[in-house]
């Protein structure tokens, strides 16, 4: 990858990133499966309900468009996920694996969502409140949807990675709460997880190799997450090897959606 100072390489050098209208179509096509998953789970979305209940929904949901859970079955690390969503509850920012555990009053859930369908992916997330929220809850979850919402805007054809970056960083710390460093959005299209990555914060130095600030054309097709801490950004993952958790136990909110870089303005694929 090049240094952050010349500029981005041109469509040519990087043409895997850039989708066809056809390979738009089917990207759409299985995140509008994930936007409707997403819109009959929040009908769910209460004090009582066990986790795995919502992961049964969905799965059931997806599996009825003729399309498969993206998640499951996913591997990394020598470890493969079992389970349709990733749900994670209050201090748990991502990874959250569904269970008998039963949703309580005040708590806020994450719900990550991902559809494979004909051979392409959507992916978005939501973070719901179960029933009435402290008003601090309420706030982190505006902001993280507001930081979201600005960072489409500026993801679009002309701009950069870091464009994006900064938009959510400075938002987010501007109302007090934090940005994860160890988890970040990317690209989709074919795979879940294509390059490039796109970090919710402007990368020191050190670490600009690692996240390139590439510049965005027409048609590249980007999961672009948020993932805001009500304290520290500081994480830890879990024994179980997948739930990332705030370190300070501080509540996390997650949003994402599946966008289409364009001129002007972005195409949001997972629009509820």
């Amino acid at each position: 990858m090049r240094n952050v100072e010349e500029k981005g390489p041109s469509p040519k050098n990087f043409g895997h990133f850039i989708k066809t209208d056809d390979e738009i179509h089917l990207i759409e096509k299985a995140s509008r499966i994930v936007a409707e998953t997403l819109s009959l789970l929040e009908k769910y979305i209460k004090p009582g309900i066990e986790t795995i209940e919502l992961d049964k929904i969905a799965e059931d949901y997806i599996l009825s468009k003729n399309a498969l859970p993206a998640f499951k079955g996913y591997r990394a690390d020598n470890r493969e996920y079992n389970f349709t969503l990733c749900i994670s509850i209050d201090e748990e920012v991502v990874h959250g694996i569904p269970s008998n555990r039963k949703l309580k009053e005040g708590e806020i859930v994450s719900i990550d969502c991902g559809v494979q369908k004909d051979g392409f992916y959507g992916d978005s997330a939501v973070t719901y409140p179960v029933g009435k929220i402290h008003s601090e809850k309420k706030r982190l979850l505006e902001v993280t949807q507001k930081a979201l919402d600005l960072a489409i805007e500026v993801a679009i054809e002309g701009n950069k990675v870091y464009d994006i970056s900064r938009t959510i960083q400075s938002y987010v710390e501007k109302n007090g709460f934090s940005v994860n460093r160890e988890l970040v959005g990317h690209g989709i299209g074919k795979n879940l997880h294509e390059e490039p990555p796109v970090p919710n914060f402007v990368p020191p130095l050190l670490a600009r190799k690692k996240f390139p600030n590439l510049k965005l054309y027409k048609n590249m097709t980007l999961a672009i997450e948020p993932m805001v801490n009500m304290g520290d950004y500081k994480v830890k993952t879990l024994e179980d090897g997948w739930t990332v958790v705030t370190a300070d136990g501080s509540p996390s909110a997650h949003f994402e959606h599946t966008v289409v870089v364009d001129n002007g303005k972005a195409i949001v694929l997972t629009y509820r």
